[in-house]
């Protein structure tokens, strides 16, 4: 079977300057570098990585990536420090200028430019100082996307531990945030019996999470994200038609708003957001009528109602106490179904987002839902997946610390 092919090292926007300086590791481990080097240590290491859950790993390219990139040393540390205090002086510089904001201006447009260029220098400069080591490292890794057992060895890295000591914050932080994301989705995916998941967790966390988390969903088997950053290193782009904002500007007319949106994206899939009324069954119902007259497609419609609301249909149907009626739940979606097939709309999809976990969607399949797809987002953040590295082996014997010993495992793959 031929090896999956790894993420290129280019793929990945890695600031090398910040993490070879050690600024995105925490002190100790600078520490730990330090002293190594000044001791001139000159015995091989063996750094085993693993994690306590079961688990889909993500991350092991971008984890190689900072190893390739940033495992070495300063030939002048002090000549370096300075530097790189330079730059980030620099740097500090150049976002005030950016907020000016008006580069029509020779003297404003030339000000970033001599900003830039210093820059650049400084980054040139910190370059020469450095000597790269990643090449007398070995490095073995199992593969993203590759199921793993508590405390199974995802990867291996071996050397002089004063290359790469300065890195463990980094590549654990990597390791754990894109395992947690690719084993939430794995777990959502299995869940919806085959159904799209479509991970909408853009909101939910910082901003530059976004292209790291969107690669791990799509490793987990989301067939959509919400961002173009999101789809970045698989070169996609984001999904997505309407937010409830947009019914807003149009004074609450779910009707007029999603006919702008197939209008304007005649090429995207018309799906329509029917909660803003919450009237799900009579939006629904109103959009897929206004659509056939129109002779336009609707794809489908999505069901968002807030948790502490009780959609209209289920009071008029008489249908409070039979299940929890807040929220999107599955009498919501029965109603909407058989109105829209009732109406010639049978090929009307139906999309339900808002508090979709694993749990939730288990429950709407073991009960038969008529669910076309599941929008997810904050619950795919959630949970725990840490992991840990110790050195295991030194010049070929075993030294870890009490507990942790050297557990080879014959899945990891020698990255070349």
């Amino acid at each position: 079977m031929e090896k999956p092919k790894r993420l290129p090292i280019g793929t990945f926007d890695i600031p090398v300057q910040d993490i070879r300086r050690g600024y995105y590791s925490a002190v100790y481990f600078w520490r730990e570098k330090q002293i190594l080097e000044k001791l001139k240590y000159d015995k091989t290491v063996l750094m085993q990585v693993f994690q306590k859950n079961d688990a889909v790993v993500c991350g092991t390219d971008e984890a190689i990536a900072i190893l390739k990139l940033c495992s070495g040393f300063y030939r002048d540390p002090n000549r370096a420090y300075s530097l790189f205090d330079k730059l980030k002086i620099q740097g500090r510089a150049i976002r005030n200028l950016y907020t000016k904001q008006n580069y029509h201006d020779i003297e404003d447009a030339l000000d970033l430019e001599d900003a830039l260029r210093v820059k650049t220098e400084l980054e040139i400069a910190l370059c020469d100082t450095w000597v790269d080591k990643s090449g007398e490292l070995q490095i073995k890794a199992l593969n993203d996307r590759d199921e793993i057992s508590p405390w199974e060895t995802v990867m291996t890295i071996e050397g002089l531990p004063q290359y790469f000591a300065h890195l463990e914050s980094v590549y654990l932080g990597i390791l754990a945030r894109r395992t947690l994301v690719a084993t939430n989705v794995t777990r959502v995916v299995e869940a919806a019996n085959g159904k799209p998941i479509l991970f909408f967790a853009d909101r939910f966390d910082h901003y530059t999470n976004q292209t790291g988390d969107g690669y791990a969903a799509m490793c987990g088997g989301a067939q959509a994200v919400a961002t173009d950053n999101m789809a970045e290193w698989w070169g996609n782009k984001g999904g997505g038609t309407m937010p409830h904002a947009l019914i807003a500007c149009f004074n609450g007319d779910t009707v007029e708003a999603t006919l702008a949106f197939a209008r304007e994206y005649p090429s995207v899939p018309a799906i329509s957001l029917v909660d803003f009324r919450n009237e799900c069954v009579n939006t629904a119902l109103d959009v897929a009528n206004r659509f056939a007259q129109e002779g336009l497609t609707l794809w489908g419609v999505r069901l968002d109602t807030s948790e502490n609301m009780v959609d209209a249909s289920i009071y008029r149907n008489g249908q409070m106490g039979s299940e929890k009626p807040t929220g999107v739940n599955i009498m919501l979606v029965n109603n909407v179904r058989r109105t829209l097939d009732r109406n010639g709309h049978d090929n009307v999809k139906i999309i339900v987002s808002g508090g979709f976990t694993r749990e939730k969607i288990k429950h709407f399949e073991d009960n038969k839902a008529p669910v076309d797809a599941y929008g997810c987002g904050s619950s795919l953040l959630k949970g725990n997946q840490d992991f840990t590295a110790d050195i295991v082996m030194v010049d070929g014997r075993s030294c870890g610390k009490t507990g942790r010993w050297y557990r080879p495992n014959p899945r990891l793959a020698k990255v070349e």
